[in-house]
C-alpha cells in the first residue's frame, strides 16, 4: 500500500500536459518581424540596472573589472538564450520556462519555474522602484532623502525611513493601468522609449572615451592618499587599488550581481505564437538582443570606470552624476532624462511577464482561482495585477538594492538551468508518430524489449531515440546536476587558487567529481538524438547545456547567507501553496474537456 501512495504521489510530481497544434504559419496574428523581437528583447532588458549596478558593483565589489563581471554575466545569459532559442523551436507556443519545464520534466518543475519567475520579476520591480526614488532624489539635488530624514529620522525605525518614493509607488501603479492599452499601442511607447534608452547610453559610451583617463583603471595607495583616504580602515574598503581591486572573489561576486542586467530577454519567447518565421525569428530575435545588452553593458561598464574613480562610485551612486564629477552639468539632467525613461520600460517590460505567469499558474490551478479573474473590457487579469501591485512595493519597502538584485538573480539563474536540462532531456527524447503512446513507437520501431546493458550505453542499438535511451539521458541529466552543484560548493568554499597552494584531499575530491561528470557526459553523448529539422540547434550537445547550468550554479554560490534564507522562505512558501492546493487541484486532477487533452499558453 505505502509503496502504491508513493507511486501515484511520484506520478502526479510528473504528470504533463498535451499541446494543441500551434497557431498556423500564416495567421493573421503573426505581425513581429525580427527587428520587432529585438526591439522587445533590448527594451525588456537594458534597463535600470545599467543605471545603477554599475555603481553599486564598481564601487564595492569589483572595480574596473566590472566589465569582467558583464563578460561573465553575459557569457551565462547567452548560453542560457540560446537553450531558449533552441526548446522554442521544440515547443513552438507563446510560453516561458514554466511552459518548457511543464511539457518535459512535469508540474512539480514547472511549479517551481513558475514560482521562481515570479519572484525574480517582482524582485526586478521593486529594484525599479528604489531606483525610481534615486533617479527623482537625484533630479531634486537630494533634497527629497534629507527632508525625509530631518522630518521622521527621529519619530520612526531606521528602515521606515528608507522607503520608496512614494510618487514612483503611484507610477507604477499608473504603467499597470497602462498595459491595458491595445498591444499595438503600447507596442509603440516600447519601441520610443527603447530608441531613446539606446541615444542616451551611447552618448555615455562616447563621452566616456573622450573624458576618460586610463590611470583609473591603475590606481595605487598612493592615489588613495592623495584623495584624502588616509585612514587605513577606510582605504581597506576600497581594495588594493588596479584593474581588480577586490581579487577573483570580487569578480565572481560582482559577476552574480550583474546578471540581473541580462532578465528580460526571455520576453521573447512569450511572442512566440505572434511571430513571422518563430523558427528562425526567435532564435534570432534572442541571440541579437543578448549581444546588444553585453555590447551596451559593457560600454557603459569601461566609459564610468575610465571617467570615474571606482572608490568614489559608493552605493546609491547612479550613472548621471558621473556626469557631474567630470564637469559635465547639462549632461547631468540629458543622462538622468535616459534614467527615467529606462525605468518606464523596466516597468513595462515586467508586468506583462508576470501577470501572465500568475495568470496562468492559475488557470492550471497551481495557484488560487480567484487569481486568473479577467477584468471586463480589457481582457486583463485583474487579481493579478492586484497582487503584483501589493507585493512589489512591499518588497522595495523591507530590503535593500543589493538584497534584491540577488533574489532577483537567483530566481532567474535557476530558472535558466532548468530551461538548460529541459534541453538536454528534449534532444533526446523519443518522438511520438502520429498522436502514438511511447510503447506503441517502441513496438513500431522493433526495439520493445529493449534491455539495459553497459554495452547498451556506450553502443545503443537504435539510430533513433527510444523511451530506454531517453531514461538514461533523464537520469544521467539528474546525476550531472546533482555533480555539478557539489563541485560548485567545493569550488566556493575552496577556489582554484587556494586549492593549488596545498589541499590534497580537496584536489582529489575536486578530480573524482570532474571524472564522474565527464564519465557521465560521456554516456549521454553516446545515445541517439532525434533527427527532426530544425532551423536553430544548441550546438556541441550535451556540453554547452551542461555549461550553463555550472556557470549558474556558480553564481547562485556567489550569493549570501541573507539572499539564500530569504530565497528558502519564498520556496517554503510556494511548497506550502502547491502541496496544500496545487497538487490536489491541478488541471490533470479532474480532467475537463476543455483541459484533459490540450493545453494552452
Amino acid at each position: 500500500m505505502l509503496h502504491q501512495a508513493l507511486n501515484r504521489f511520484g506520478n502526479k510530481l510528473v504528470r504533463r500536459p498535451t499541446l494543441e497544434e500551434p497557431v498556423a504559419e500564416d495567421d493573421p496574428r503573426r505581425r513581429l518581424s525580427t527587428l520587432d523581437l529585438v526591439t522587445l528583447g533590448v527594451g525588456s532588458t537594458v534597463g535600470v540596472g545599467v543605471h545603477v549596478l554599475v555603481g553599486e558593483v564598481a564601487g564595492s565589489q569589483a572595480g574596473p573589472s566590472i566589465v569582467i563581471c558583464f563578460l561573465v554575466a553575459g557569457l551565462s545569459s547567452m548560453l542560457a538564450g540560446l537553450c531558449y532559442a533552441e526548446i522554442s523551436t521544440w515547443v513552438p507556443y507563446s510560453g516561458s520556462a514554466y511552459l518548457y519545464s511543464y511539457v518535459n520534466v512535469g508540474e512539480l518543475w514547472a511549479f517551481i519555474t513558475g514560482w521562481n519567475f515570479i519572484l525574480s520579476y517582482v524582485a526586478g520591480t521593486a529594484i525599479v522602484i528604489q531606483a525610481g526614488t534615486l533617479a527623482f532624489d537625484i533630479l531634486l539635488g537630494n533634497q527629497n532623502s534629507h527632508t525625509l530624514h530631518e522630518s521622521i529620522a527621529q519619530q520612526v525605525p531606521r528602515v521606515l525611513v528608507e522607503h520608496p518614493n512614494f510618487f514612483v509607488v503611484s507610477l507604477v501603479y499608473f504603467l499597470i493601468e497602462l498595459q491595458t492599452l491595445r498591444f499595438s499601442q503600447s507596442f509603440l511607447v516600447t519601441k520610443v522609449i527603447t530608441l531613446v534608452k539606446l541615444l542616451v547610453l551611447g552618448f555615455v559610451i562616447i563621452s566616456g572615451f573622450i573624458k576618460g583617463d586610463l590611470h583609473n583603471w591603475k590606481l595605487t595607495e598612493e592615489d588613495f592618499l592623495k584623495a584624502g583616504f588616509n585612514d587605513t580602515s577606510t582605504s581597506g574598503h576600497m581594495g588594493s587599488g588596479g584593474f581588480v581591486p577586490f581579487g577573483f572573489e570580487g569578480i565572481l561576486r560582482g559577476a552574480a550581481a550583474c546578471f540581473y542586467a541580462f532578465i528580460g530577454f526571455d520576453i521573447i519567447v512569450t511572442r512566440v505564437e505572434e511571430a513571422q518565421n518563430p523558427q528562425r525569428s526567435i532564435p534570432m530575435g534572442i541571440v541579437i538582443s543578448l549581444f546588444m545588452c553585453f555590447f551596451l553593458y559593457f560600454s557603459v561598464a569601461a566609459a564610468l570606470t575610465l571617467m570615474v574613480p571606482y572608490y568614489q562610485l559608493q552605493r546609491g551612486s547612479t550613472l548621471p552624476e558621473a556626469f557631474l564629477h567630470i564637469g559635465w552639468a547639462p549632461a547631468f539632467y540629458v543622462i538622468a532624462f535616459g534614467f527615467l525613461c529606462s525605468l518606464l520600460a523596466n516597468v513595462l517590460g515586467f508586468m506583462v511577464p508576470i501577470r501572465h505567469m500568475i495568470y496562468k499558474m492559475a488557470q492550471d490551478d497551481f495557484l488560487f482561482p480567484a487569481l486568473d479573474r479577467i477584468q471586463t473590457g480589457t481582457y486583463t487579469p485583474l487579481m493579478a495585477n492586484v497582487i503584483f501591485g501589493i507585493i512589489a512595493p512591499i518588497m522595495a519597502f523591507f530590503f535593500g538594492l543589493i538584497d534584491l538584485l540577488d533574489l532577483s538573480s537567483i530566481g532567474m539563474l535557476l530558472t535558466h538551468s532548468l530551461v538548460a536540462t529541459c534541453v538536454l532531456i528534449l534532444r533526446y527524447k523519443p518522438e511520438r508518430k502520429n498522436g502514438g503512446t511511447e510503447a506503441e513507437v517502441l513496438e513500431e520501431d522493433g526495439f520493445a524489449a529493449e534491455e539495459l546493458t553497459l554495452q547498451g550505453l556506450i553502443f545503443p542499438l537504435s539510430p533513433i531515440p527510444t523511451p530506454l535511451s531517453g531514461r538514461v539521458v533523464y537520469v544521467c541529466s539528474s546525476l550531472l546536476v546533482l555533480l555539478i552543484i557539489l563541485l560548485c560548493l567545493v569550488l566556493t568554499q575552496w577556489p582554484w587558487p587556494v586549492l593549488l597552494s596545498g589541499y590534497p584531499v580537496w584536489i582529489s575530491v575536486v578530480v573524482l567529481l570532474l571524472v564522474l561528470i565527464a564519465g557521465i557526459t560521456g554516456v549521454i553523448w553516446r545515445q541517439p538524438q532525434r533527427s527532426s529539422p530544425l532551423h536553430f540547434k544548441v550546438p556541441a550537445l550535451p556540453l554547452l547545456p551542461l555549461l550553463s547550468i555550472f556557470v549558474n550554479v556558480y553564481l547562485m554560490m556567489q550569493m549570501t547567507g541573507g539572499t539564500w534564507a530569504r530565497f528558502g522562505v519564498w520556496m517554503l512558501i510556494g511548497f506550502a501553496i502547491y502541496l496544500a492546493y496545487g497538487i490536489q487541484y491541478s488541471m490533470f486532477t479532474e480532467p475537463h474537456p476543455s483541459q484533459s487533452q490540450n493545453y494552452r499558453t
